[in-house]
């Protein structure tokens, strides 16, 4: 299989057409095997995934860790081809507990001098506040990471889950390749105003959680149990009759895919990658297995019938619960 690319805006960088996202890797949802995640990173280059997303809180350092030791043991033309995507701000304890975000300026370049040092990088391919700091201009974060861009430690400045106006001033500031942003079947919330408002100013989308952290992957099942540690575990849409109704539209999205004799986390995966040429989503595979299925999804072709036959199946706003609980909903610009 050639890897197909897409470009991550009018001034980003030809990625391929499906990034890795590593949180998952860091125990977001429950225990990861290390040795297995650095094995699924590595095949991931193999196949020709290019972009690797982390953030600097995930797992408090450790997912950088991950990905500078799968860098360093990968063959060095795969290793040259990676490109990094890094979010920052987020502000999190010893034990886990979340403190908010710190966009200042000085912490802006902090951040960055710790994500270069725990990667083993000369410089992050594309950075992004993690979400809005509500006491720092938007301005003032882009303004410092393009500081960092002039300085050569930064190539790409990113967006993360922040509405039309925010994306805006931002561009007005500087050069933004992409925003990233919870987009899939059952999260289309971005279509509303901010897709067409990144396609005005020629912006691209790195999406996450195209499968709804496995909501939609066909692997959920209607009893299954997960971990405190494991996001899934307090997510609204993962509870009791929201679980219940949100699984009777995977089973819809199910009879779909068994008619095109694929998977439904393949087609799922496939409906984000129809959504535009400027969209780009972002598997969270944790093994090679699941690497495998999601990059499946580049064979598979939605013709009108099937895009019309999955609207049906699963119309825009069919969820049942947020995509997130709510103190941590308040905290997104992009739902305001």
């Amino acid at each position: 299989m050639t890897m197909r690319t897409r470009k991550l805006g009018t001034t980003g960088p030809q990625v391929s057409a499906l990034g890795l996202g590593c949180m998952g890797m860091s125990g977001m949802y429950g225990e990861a095997d290390r040795a297995e995640s650095i094995a699924t990173i590595h095949a991931a280059l193999e196949a020709g995934v290019t972009l690797l997303d982390t953030g600097d809180f995930y797992g408090m350092g450790h997912n950088e860790l991950l990905i500078n030791e799968a860098l360093r043991t990968a063959p060095a033309a795969l290793r040259e081809n990676a490109l990094v995507s890094v979010k920052f701000g987020a502000l999190r304890g010893p034990d886990g507990d979340w403190y908010g975000f710190d966009g200042r300026p000085a912490a802006v370049k902090n951040f960055a001098a710790y994500s270069l040092q725990r990667l083993g990088v000369d410089h992050i391919d594309v950075y992004r506040p993690s979400r809005l700091d509500p006491d720092v201009p938007i301005e003032e974060t882009v303004g410092a990471i393009a500081e960092l861009v002039e300085k050569g430690w930064v190539r790409h400045i990113g967006l993360s889950e922040v509405g039309a106006d925010t994306i805006r001033r931002a561009a007005a500031t500087a050069p933004i390749a992409d925003l990233q942003i919870e987009y899939a079947l059952i999260s289309r919330g971005p279509e509303r105003e901010i897709l067409p408002t990144l396609r005005e100013l020629g912006i691209a989308v790195t999406a996450y959680g195209v499968l709804s952290r496995g909501l939609i992957s066909g692997h959920v099942t209607p009893g299954q149990g997960f971990a405190a540690n494991d996001f899934r575990a307090h997510s609204p849409r993962f509870q009791g009759d929201n679980l219940r109704h949100n699984l009777t539209l995977v089973e819809s999205l199910r009879k779909i895919a068994e008619e095109k004799g694929v998977s439904v986390a393949q087609i799922a995966i496939a409906w984000v990658l129809s959504r535009g040429e400027d969209i780009v989503p972002l598997v969270g595979a944790r093994t090679r297995q699941r690497l495998g299925e999601a990059l499946g999804a580049l064979d598979v072709t939605l013709e009108e019938a099937d895009l019309a036959a999955i609207e049906a199946a699963v119309p825009a706003d069919a969820a049942a619960g947020e995509r997130y609980a709510a103190e941590q909903m308040a905290m997104l610009d992009s739902e305001r």
